[in-house]
C-alpha cells in the first residue's frame, strides 16, 4: 500500500513506524509538514492510499483530509485532546496512559477512532516514556489501524464529546505557569513530576545562581541532604544536587536563557564558576550504591558476568565521558569475569560524540578532534580485549558512531524495538571513526557497508539482522534480564567445557576478527593512515550532523 508520512520532524516514533511498515512491504514516502502548499504538493506527487501523521504540531489542511484518509497518532488515551497530552499525564501522576489513532477531521484530536492501546506509567522522563511505552503502544495501534484500512469495511468509532465513560478530556497547552516549581513548598515527588513532564521540550523555567534557565534531566537522591530548599548543595561530574523541602534532586542538564545560541548542556559545565565553592559528592567506585542517586557509569556482576552501564543523556558521549568509560572498562577487564556486557543506557546505547559540547567549546575544532580520538580509543580498547568475551546489549536506540562502537564488541544483541542509524552522512562521512571502515566491511561486505553508509535511513532490528549487524534477544522491556540470561552460558565454565568452552570460544573469535594480526589496524580518521589534526574548518564540518 502507498502510505505517505506527514511529520513535523522525523523523530524516533516516526522512524519506528517507518521501519515497521516498510518491513511489511508498504511503499512509503516522508514529507515534512512545514506549510499547506508543501503538504498538498507531496500528496499530489505521491498519490497515497493512506496518510499517517506520527508527529505533527499543526492541523492537516482540509484540502488533504477531506480527500484522503489521514490517521493521526495521538499520545493520549481515548477522549484526551490537546497538544500536551503526555506532559499532563506525567505531571498529574496518571497511573495508566495510552495512544489513540484517530482520523483527521475539522476538529483537533476529535475525529473517529481507528485503534487505541494503553500502558502502565512509570516514574520517568517524558522522553523516556515516549521512546518506550508510547512507541510500543503506537506501533501496535498503527499496525492494527493500517490492517483495518487495508481489509476495508471497518467503521471507526466516533468520539462523543462529554462522554462520562471516558477518562480522557480536552486539556490546553501546558504552559510554564503550570510547570513552575515553588522550591519552598513543593516536595521531591512534585519537583520530579514537573521536570520529568517537561524533559526534552520545553524544560522547566527556573533560576540557578541568579541566572534564568530551563531545567532538564532530573534524578532522585535518597541519601544526601542539607541546605535551604532550592539551594545547590553538591555536584558530581556533570550534575548538580539541589535541596527540596524533604530531600534533594539532581539536575543533569540546563539551558541558559541569556545566551546565544542557547544550547542544552550539562549543568555542572554551565555553572562551573559558582560551583567552585560548593562541595563535590563523588562516588567511591563504579559499583551502584544503595538507594537512588545520580550515576552515569555503573558496574555490576552476576555469575561470572560483568555489566557495564553508561547512561549518558540523549546518548551523547563527550571527551571526558569517553575517557571515564574507557577507564571503567579497563577496571572491568581486571575483574574475575569471563564476559563483559556493555549495557549502555535504557533510552540510548550511544549516539557517538557530543555535538552540543563541541559547539559550545571555545575551540570547536580542538574539541571535535579530542572527542573523536577519545571515542576511537574506547573502540580500540573493546576490539583489543583478549581476556573476556564482550557483548553490546542495546536496550535503547543507537546512532552514528554509537552503532560502530557497539560493533566493536564480539556480539551485538538488541531489544526488539531498538532503532539504528548507522551512518555519518551529515557529519562529513568521518572515514575511520569508531573503526567502522575496519569493522563494518568485515561484517557485511564492502558493497553492503557502503550502501548502509549512504542510505541515511533508520534500521530496525530485523533489518540489522539481515545486514549482519545485530541479534535480537528480547522483547520490549526485557533486555536487561535477557542479556544476563544469554551471557550466562558463556561465563559458566562447566557449560562451556561441554559446549566447546569459553577457552575455545575466545581465541576462535579473535582469529576470525583478526586473521592476520594480533591487534586491529591503526585507526584512520582521515584519508591518511597516520592520524593528523585537521584544519579548523574541516574539524568543524566533521562535528556537525
Amino acid at each position: 500500500m502507498r502510505i505517505l508520512f506527514l511529520c513535523h520532524a522525523f523523530n524516533s516514533l516516526s522512524q519506528r513506524l517507518y521501519s515497521e511498515l516498510g518491513a511489511r512491504g508498504h511503499l512509503l514516502s516522508i514529507e515534512f509538514d512545514i506549510a499547506d502548499a508543501v503538504s498538498e504538493e507531496a500528496v499530489a506527487l505521491f498519490r497515497p492510499e493512506l496518510i499517517i501523521a506520527p508527529y505533527l504540531r499543526r492541523a492537516i489542511p482540509a484540502a488533504i483530509w477531506q480527500q484522503h484518509t489521514c490517521l493521526i497518532v495521538h499520545p493520549g488515551i481515548v477522549g484526551d485532546r490537546g497538544p500536551s497530552a503526555l506532559d499532563w499525564a506525567i505531571q498529574e501522576g496518571e497511573p495508566t496512559w495510552g495512544v489513540t489513532v484517530l482520523q483527521a477531521t475539522g476538529e483537533m484530536d476529535g475525529g473517529p477512532i481507528w485503534a487505541s492501546e494503553t500502558f502502565p506509567m512509570r516514574q520517568a522522563k517524558k522522553s523516556s516514556l515516549y521512546r518506550h511505552e508510547v512507541s510500543e503502544a503506537a506501533t501496535r495501534a498503527v499496525l492494527k489501524a493500517v490492517e483495518r484500512f487495508a481489509v476495508g469495511g471497518f467503521v471507526p468509532t466516533p468520539l462523543v464529546a462529554g462522554d462520562p465513560s471516558l477518562r480522557g478530556r480536552q486539556r490546553p497547552l501546558l504552559k510554564q505557569a503550570e510547570r513552575a516549581i515553588d522550591w519552598q513548598r513543593d516536595d521531591t515527588a512534585h519537583v520530579l513530576a514537573r521536570i520529568n513532564a517537561a524533559d526534552g521540550f520545553p524544560g522547566v523555567a527556573d533560576e540557578l545562581f541568579g541566572e534564568p534557565c530551563h531545567l532538564y534531566d532530573v534524578c532522585p537522591e535518597d541519601t544526601l541532604r542539607g541546605g535551604v530548599p532550592g539551594q545547590v548543595i553538591a555536584w558530581r561530574e556533570t550534575a548538580i544536587l539541589r535541596a527540596t523541602v524533604d530531600g534533594a534532586v539532581w539536575i543533569g542538564h540546563v539551558r541558559r536563557l541569556d545566551s546565544t545560541p542557547s544550547l542544552k548542556l550539562p549543568a555542572a559545565q554551565v555553572f562551573a564558576a559558582p560551583l567552585a565553592t560548593i562541595p563535590e559528592a563523588p562516588l567511591g567506585d563504579a559499583f551502584a550504591p544503595a538507594g537512588q542517586t545520580w550515576q552515569d557509569i555503573r558496574y555490576a556482576e552476576a555469575g561470572g558476568v560483568g555489566f557495564l552501564h553508561f547512561d549518558f543523556y540523549n546518548g551523547a558521549m563527550s571527551t571526558r565521558q569517553c575517557r571515564r568509560l574507557q577507564a571503567a572498562y579497563d577496571r572491568a577487564r581486571q575483574r574475575p569475569v569471563s564476559v563483559i556486557v556493555l549495557m549502555g543506557g535504557r533510552d540510548f546505547w550511544s549516539n557517538g560524540i557530543h555535538l552540543q559540547q563541541i559547539e559550545a567549546a571555545d575551540s570547536p575544532a580542538d574539541e571535535s578532534w579530542a572527542n573523536i580520538n577519545a571515542i576511537d580509543d574506547l573502540a580500540e580498547a573493546i576490539i583489543s580485549s583478549d581476556s573476556q568475551l564482550t557483548i553490546a546489549a542495546l536496550q535503547g536506540n543507537c546512532g552514528a558512531g554509537g552503532c560502530f562502537l557497539a560493533r566493536a564488541a564480539d556480539f551485538v544483541w538488541a531489544r526488539a524495538g531498538v532503532l539504528l542509524n548507522p551512518h555519518y552522512r551529515n557529519m562529513g562521512n568521518l572515514y575511520g571513526s569508531e573503526y567502522w571502515t575496519y569493522l563494518l566491511p568485515k561484517r557485511v561486505g564492502a558493497a553492503a557497508a557502503q550502501a548502509i553508509m549512504r542510505n541515511r535511513l533508520p534500521m530496525n532490528v530485523a533489518a540489522g539482522v539481515a545486514a549482519g549487524l545485530d541479534l535480537p534477544v528480547a522483547e520490549a522491556g526485557r533486555c536487561r534480564g535477557s542479556a544476563g540470561d544469554h551471557a550466562q552460558p558463556f561465563a559458566d565454565e562447566r557449560r562451556c567445557r561441554r559446549r566447546g568452552g569459553f577457552s575455545r570460544r575466545l581465541p576462535g573469535r579473535r582469529r576470525r576478527r583478526f586473521p592476520h594480526r594480533r591487534r586491529p589496524p591503526r585507526r584512520r580518521t582521515g584519508r591518511c593512515s597516520r592520524p593528523r589534526r585537521p584544519a579548523a574548518g574541516q574539524a568543524r564540518r566533521a562535528s556537525c550532523r
